[in-house]
């Protein structure tokens, strides 16, 4: 064990070189900033996982998205009793209609005003504590309970007006997050004490990472954030905003068309439609993701009989999943996972893992969930450009284009940070 704890720190000092080995202006990197979000992280993680106190708040937490999960089925069960009513429900049943309870509630929470709240107020101790630029510390923030698309489309009024440097930053951080209204899908089928522990930590991560890779200076003038206004917020909802130096560029931003509330049950049914539609398109791309997989396996058969996405992606991964802290066996079974997730999505591992996470050592177990909880794969790069697409101009959008292998690797530092971080404290 002392060996593997020896490797894993060793790791997580490998992958923050990696960070600065790719960094775009190493000169420019504000390192005690990015030193003091590691300190914050290290005491997080040891709190969440480490004391008491803090695996009881967790695990409170996670008991509290295993109730929601659980008075979802009355709804589901009420349209669906033959889906519900089973000895073991199926995939969609048990991890993705539960979704059209817990969206809908996070999208109320926003429109009475708690979400934004809240996210106003962690996003400023945030900045106040790292010294990191205000609405980078309110975006990643907001991406914890939002989503990432849905975060940029309510911030896209300071995304048109932000220099594109600080565009490609946001759109880095937007590989590395999760929805908090996903959380009970994922909690269904592996550890939810690691799942929510994963959130603060990929937050975290996504700033030591973007401000490593892409380091920007902000100006007084340019250090303005803008509060969210809903799921489905466009630029207009703009509502009000906080400033660093610059009142009259806050007094330009908030005097923007502001339409009139729209009423509740409008914005409900708008919220359900929109929950429906993610969970259809959560379940096209398992199947499709699972099918292509399958379909490569057999291919890749026809060469060699021991020739398998498996393989490869456990040859490739193998050293970065070694420096977590495993044996080679471990590792390269790990790697399989990690580069699985990658090229599809995390509910592709997870359904592969749920009936036996529980049977893996706690390190292993505790490593797997924190790298599962994230957006960072292929298919989250083509959402976060054409988001951005949608938003910003031209110039914009192609230097975020021109960047797609620096947000791969973004994605994919943080998931691995964040991985080797919580399991210094799991063995």
């Amino acid at each position: 064990m002392v060996f593997n704890l020896v490797v894993n720190i060793i790791g997580i000092v490998v992958f923050i070189a990696i960070a600065y080995l790719f960094s775009k202006q190493k000169h420019a990197i504000h390192w005690r900033s990015v030193g003091i979000m590691l300190v914050l992280e290290l005491v997080l993680a040891w709190f969440l996982t480490g004391s008491q106190v803090g695996v009881d708040a967790v695990k409170a937490a996670a008991d509290g998205f295993t109730w929601l999960v659980n008075v979802s089925y009355d709804g589901i069960s009420f349209a669906l009793a033959s889906w519900v009513n089973v000895k073991q429900m199926d995939f969609v049943t048990s991890s993705l209609l539960p979704i059209l309870l817990i969206v809908p509630l996070f999208d109320i929470l926003t429109y009475i005003g708690v979400l934004p709240w809240i996210i106003k107020w962690v996003g400023r101790g945030l900045a106040y504590i790292t010294g990191q630029p205000k609405f980078e510390s309110f975006f990643v923030v907001e991406m914890m309970f939002l989503g990432n698309t849905e975060a940029l489309a309510v911030s896209q009024l300071q995304l048109k007006q932000m220099k594109a440097q600080r565009n490609l930053t946001i759109a880095m951080m937007s590989m590395s997050c999760v929805t908090a209204s996903i959380l009970g899908a994922y909690i269904k089928m592996m550890p939810g004490q690691f799942i929510l522990t994963a959130v603060p930590m990929n937050v975290l991560n996504a700033a030591i990472i973007a401000a490593i890779l892409n380091p920007v200076d902000v100006t007084p003038e340019e250090d303005t954030v803008a509060k969210v206004g809903g799921s489905n917020a466009v630029e207009e909802t703009t509502e009000t905003t906080e400033t660093s130096g610059s009142e009259a560029l806050a007094d330009e931003q908030v005097k923007a068309a502001k339409p009139a509330r729209e009423p509740f049950f409008s914005f409900l049914g708008d919220s359900i439609l929109g929950a429906g539609r993610l969970i259809l398109i959560i379940a096209a791309n398992v199947i499709a993701f699972v099918a292509l997989a399958k379909l490569i396996d057999k291919l890749l058969g026809l060469i060699n009989s021991n020739l398998s996405l498996e393989n490869i992606f456990g040859i490739v991964m193998f050293p970065f999943a070694w420096l977590l802290g495993f044996n080679a066996h471990d590792a390269f079974q790990m790697a399989s996972y990690m580069g699985t997730k990658l090229v599809t999505n995390e509910f592709v591992v997870m359904g592969e893992v749920t009936g036996k996470v529980s049977t893996f050592e706690p390190h292993f177990r505790a490593v797997l969930t924190v790298f599962l909880t994230s957006f960072a794969n292929f298919s989250t790069v083509g959402m976060i450009i054409g988001a951005f697409k949608g938003i910003v101009d031209r110039d914009k959008n192609d230097l975020i284009s021109r960047n797609v292998g620096y947000m791969l690797l973004s994605g994919i530092l943080v998931s691995l940070l964040s991985a080797g971080v919580v399991g210094l404290f799991v063995w």
